[in-house]
């Protein structure tokens, strides 16, 4: 049976390590079906909703949420913007095609963004708390520069491997963590990317193939079995369902538009009487009709 559109967690406490895998199959055509995406655009943001599902599944408790945005002033992608909230991905980029168009077929992270930062936010729904690090996009790819984010903005040793199906519509991603033997405020102790442990965990986890990410026909639990068969103790986790996340609907933006002033919304009008609102997301228009806001 095909396994797309999730992600599972597990352990290796002989290792002190964490990972997670995620597979995406509908859920990532649904997110590009609204936009007319070229083939490089559409890769990195289907890499990026592999890499937001990936990190964002690590969240704890209800309404947690997870963005990660990679932006710059100079390269043909000027912004690509990914999120997470409770199973739901979503994502979008804006482009330059004039500057695209002189790219490679396979254009590779520097040649898309050029000199850029990578910034994720995690939102805890428990403790309220907010929390953002943001370092060079660096790197071959996106799992690069998240690789390089973990190790300079966490000080967690990090190994983030992904691979998509020769037909661009099936994606997998591992992750894999050292984790931390303790830590005081946000600065991680004991943390040394020459742990034999950490070099024992990332040397099995370099042996994953992209196909075995991507095929829908190996289940997750069976990937993990082939990385770590020979662990003491393997400790497995429910799987999280995936899904198509844009929040945008007529009810929400209105909502939010009639926090405005009379002469605000009056502003935000056009001249045959509407607000129009787009959700970048899901590249759809929301008209309202400016009387609607009378009544």
């Amino acid at each position: 049976m095909e396994e797309l559109d999730r992600s599972k967690g597990f352990v290796l406490p002989s290792l002190h390590g964490r990972g997670r895998l995620v597979r995406l199959g509908p859920v990532m055509e649904q997110v590009l079906a609204n936009h007319d995406y070229p083939p490089a655009i559409a890769r990195v943001v289907s890499e990026g909703l592999l890499l937001v599902a990936l990190l964002g599944s690590l969240l704890k408790g209800e309404g947690s949420q997870l963005t990660m945005q990679a932006q710059t002033e100079s390269g043909a992608v000027s912004l690509l913007v990914v999120d997470y909230l409770d199973g739901a991905v979503r994502g979008y980029a804006q482009f330059d095609a004039e500057k695209l168009a002189l790219l490679p077929a396979q254009p590779s992270l520097f040649a898309l963004f050029g000199k850029g930062y990578l910034a994720i936010t995690f939102d805890q729904s428990a403790s309220k708390e907010r929390y953002q690090g943001i370092v060079p996009l660096e790197g071959s790819c996106l799992s690069d520069a998240v690789e390089h984010y973990f190790v300079q903005s966490e000080q967690i040793p990090t190994l983030v491997r992904t691979g998509f199906s020769a037909d661009g519509l099936q994606a997998g991603a591992l992750l894999l963590q050292h984790l931390p033997d303790g830590e005081e405020g946000r600065e991680r102790l004991h943390v040394r990317l020459d742990d034999p442990e950490w070099d024992h965990l990332r040397a099995h986890g370099e042996t994953i193939k992209a196909e075995e990410l991507s095929d829908s026909n190996l289940s997750l639990d069976d990937i993990v079995w082939r990385l770590f068969h020979e662990e003491p103790e393997i400790r497995v986790f429910e799987p999280v369902e995936l899904s198509k996340g844009c929040r945008c609907n007529p009810e929400r933006i209105r909502s939010v538009i009639a926090q405005f002033s009379h002469e605000e919304r009056v502003d935000m009008a056009a001249d045959n009487g509407k607000i129009s609102v787009d959700c970048a997301f899901c590249n759809t228009a929301f008209p309202l009709e400016l009387t609607s806001f009378l009544n």
